[in-house]
């Protein structure tokens, strides 16, 4: 079987910054308080202009970059988002079109914050298994649209973002190794958007009542994260047979300092191996732990040979954990540019439409 290696990563952020104090201007609040429950400094908030598929393609892009690896060489994308555009399309194939992998196929997956961990996991065993050769696996987010900012308990949490692993397979060991996914549908009311879909659609009534918002239960949801997070990391530990003691990085899921740090504690380990990048971001769901993943790998903090545990929990709910041995791109003679071809990429979308439109024309009509 062949080894499923991650040797491309990249992230993307909206320029625009929104601090604590920013919102202490429209909700009862200070940075001071924010910092205390959460360790949120700052956070990301997408234009008008920007969206998950978009911020997404630039993540991916430069994740193909890093790999070394064209676009048309990607089997399939797997797109973890806990804010899709739509219900249908889904936001893998916005992103599939937008970058020009036009042999891939794509879906999203729906597991709230844990749900990089799983498309990570569903990927590595596509690999695993000989049905592919090559995935793109992306979290993307733009979370402030679904944010309630008159609750101060919710709006001072969240932000957006992407974040991209390319992960292709290799005969030499290294890449993914073992990986649980768990979830408890008892608690799905905890976090969630209770409209918007088929069983509370986004009517008049349901806006009026905030029910297409973020809804969270912070006491419940905390205390199902500080038990899940390092229960599920010797969980995915064992599996791999390796030890707490053989792990270099612990990358978590950014949501809340203090649940990282009771995790560090049920796992007896300093918070110097955690890679912690939540001041900056907020809570970037599906987004959190590639971003943090990259800006670790990008600075030198993770190097290769270093063997990590990824660990997250969300919505659902659910929450998992993965453990990897970073090896980096693939040796390759060849050198691509992926994102210098955007003209190429819009020319050949635009092409298919005409081209759709066209064999509509003549296509015998239906009775």
């Amino acid at each position: 079987m062949p080894f499923a290696h991650i040797t491309g990563w990249g992230m993307s952020v909206p320029e625009a910054v929104l601090t604590n104090d920013d919102l202490a201007k429209i909700v009862d609040t200070n940075d001071a308080w924010i910092r205390e429950r959460t360790g949120i400094r700052e956070r990301r908030i997408a234009r008008e202009n920007q969206f998950p598929s978009t911020l997404g393609a630039e993540a991916a892009l430069k994740a193909l970059e890093v790999a070394n690896v064209q676009p048309t060489d990607v089997d399939l994308i797997i797109c973890a988002t806990s804010s899709p555009e739509h219900i249908f399309p889904a936001t893998a194939c916005l992103i599939q079109d937008l970058i020009g992998a036009d042999k891939a196929g794509a879906f999203d997956l729906s597991a709230a914050c844990s749900g990089f961990i799983y498309a990570l996991n569903m990927a590595a065993q596509s690999i695993r298994s000989g049905s592919i050769k090559t995935a793109l696996v992306i979290g993307t987010e733009t979370l402030s649209r679904f944010v309630n900012w008159k609750d101060r308990n919710t709006c001072i949490l969240f932000g957006d973002g992407a974040g991209a692993f390319v992960l292709q397979a290799s005969e030499q060991p290294g890449g993914v190794f073992s990986a649980v996914m768990r979830s408890d549908g008892s608690g799905g009311d905890l976090l969630s958007i209770p409209a918007g879909g088929s069983r509370h659609p986004a009517t008049e009534a349901a806006i009026h009542a905030g029910s297409h918002y973020i809804h969270m239960d912070g006491r419940e949801v905390f205390r199902f994260a500080t038990r899940v997070m390092a229960s599920s990391t010797k969980e995915a530990l064992d599996v791999a047979g390796w030890t707490v003691d053989q792990i270099q990085h612990i990358v978590p899921h950014q949501a809340n300092i203090r649940i990282i740090e009771a995790a560090a504690r049920g796992l007896k380990l300093p918070m110097d191996k955690f890679v912690v990048n939540l001041e900056r971001y907020g809570n970037t769901s599906t987004a959190s732990i590639p971003i943090a993943t990259v800006e670790a790998a990008t600075s030198g903090r993770i190097k290769p040979g270093d063997k990590l545990v990824m660990v997250g929990f969300g919505g659902g709910l659910t929450w998992g954990a993965l453990t990897a041995e970073w090896t980096g791109p693939l040796p390759s003679e060849r050198k691509v540019k992926p994102q210098k071809g955007s003209t190429l990429r819009r020319a050949r979308s635009f092409l298919r439409r005409i081209l759709r439109f066209i064999d509509g024309l003549l296509s015998p009509r239906e009775l």
